[in-house]
């Protein structure tokens, strides 16, 4: 490959690609009157560019695959640990296991039960960008909890730049949550007639994404569950689906594990919302419900399986409940009132 003098550092050049055989000084380039080697050049460099930059992306999915393998069999009980997205798993072991495969565009969710609970997510970059972690407990306030979350994403930054992180984030929360609810009882000297008084109860609003809801059975069992547990909201079938889960935060976990182990393509928690109540009595869960119970809602079906539901009266529906910033969370975009 010929290169013309002057136009780039040697020293530059040899650290790249050694001159034995590769490339070698063109003496005048006015001779030409162009340089075609500079373009030869160029194509070798974006190359190897991008197969540095696949080189990372595929080591870094290797890692993460292998950090998600070490918690399972530290974890086996689904209890303990369990994956709430399996597709975007599943995408990121295609990407590892085939070399031409599209980078994932889903990040993998799981939950690590460790008294608190660690809700992980992780950018397809991780471990060179942090995960996302949200550790979330009954006996913490708000106020606690987001304290909390705080120090730990700035411990992470401090010391885990680069590396997998997940172990060294539960024995954190681990060694220091207790720090936090102490942080709060210190300042009261409580009998135990004074804390059951004040109890803090949690109310909880879940909204779940699934890629499709079309089984009757399924259907059934989202309305009677629900039902069974006290919650309202609402269930949008067809492709996809929508269930809105709202009540006491024990009643929508346990309505989040019972839908989860049912057989699904995709379904993921796509929003939280967690509200602590002082003394937590039926009158003040009331107040926090925007649904009177749970019903299923159907918005102008239509496709040609009747599958489709107009989403244009969905966005109207939540706009009705006070719930419209939950739309863009769903799908990407901002919903239009329509009159």
């Amino acid at each position: 490959m010929k290169l013309c003098q002057g136009r780039f550092r040697v020293g530059y050049l040899e650290k790249f690609f050694p001159s034995e055989g590769g490339w070698e000084l063109e003496e005048s380039p006015r001779e030409s009157g162009h340089c075609t080697g500079l373009t030869e050049l160029k194509k070798r460099l974006d190359n190897a560019f991008q197969g540095t930059t696949k080189m990372a992306n595929q080591e870094a999915a290797e890692i993460q695959i292998s950090e998600l393998d070490l918690l399972s069999s530290m974890f086996p009980y689904e209890e303990e640990f369990a994956v709430t997205d399996q597709l975007a798993l599943a995408e990121l072991k295609h990407y590892v296991e085939n070399e031409s495969a599209e980078v994932p565009s889903s990040k993998v969710q799981y939950i690590l039960n460790v008294e608190f609970s660690m809700s992980c997510a992780l950018p397809f970059k991780y471990p060179t960008v942090l995960p996302e972690i949200t550790v979330r407990s009954s006996l913490l306030s708000r106020s606690q909890q987001i304290l909390l979350n705080s120090d730990l994403k700035t411990y992470l930054m401090q010391n885990f730049s680069g590396e997998p992180c997940i172990l060294s984030a539960r024995e954190w929360v681990k060694d220091h949550a207790a720090a936090y609810i102490d942080k709060d009882l210190s300042f009261f000297s409580m009998t135990a007639s004074d804390a059951t008084k004040s109890e803090v109860t949690t109310f909880t609003r879940l909204w779940i994404y699934s890629h499709h809801i079309y089984n009757k059975q399924k259907r059934k069992n989202i309305i009677d569950w629900a039902k069974e547990l006290s919650l309202s909201g609402f269930c949008m079938p067809g492709k996809p689906g929508v269930v809105c889960v709202e009540g006491l935060q024990s009643s929508c976990e346990e309505f989040w594990s019972r839908i989860r182990r049912l057989t699904w393509k995709r379904i993921l928690i796509r929003h939280r919302e967690d509200v602590s109540l002082e003394g937590g009595g039926h009158a003040e869960i009331q107040k926090q419900r925007k649904f009177p119970t749970l019903e299923e809602k159907c918005f102008d079906a239509h496709g040609a399986r009747g599958n489709h539901m107009d989403l244009g009266q969905l966005y109207n529906f939540l706009e009705e409940k006070g719930c419209a910033d939950i739309f863009q969370m769903y799908f990407g975009v901002e919903g239009h009132s329509r009159g």
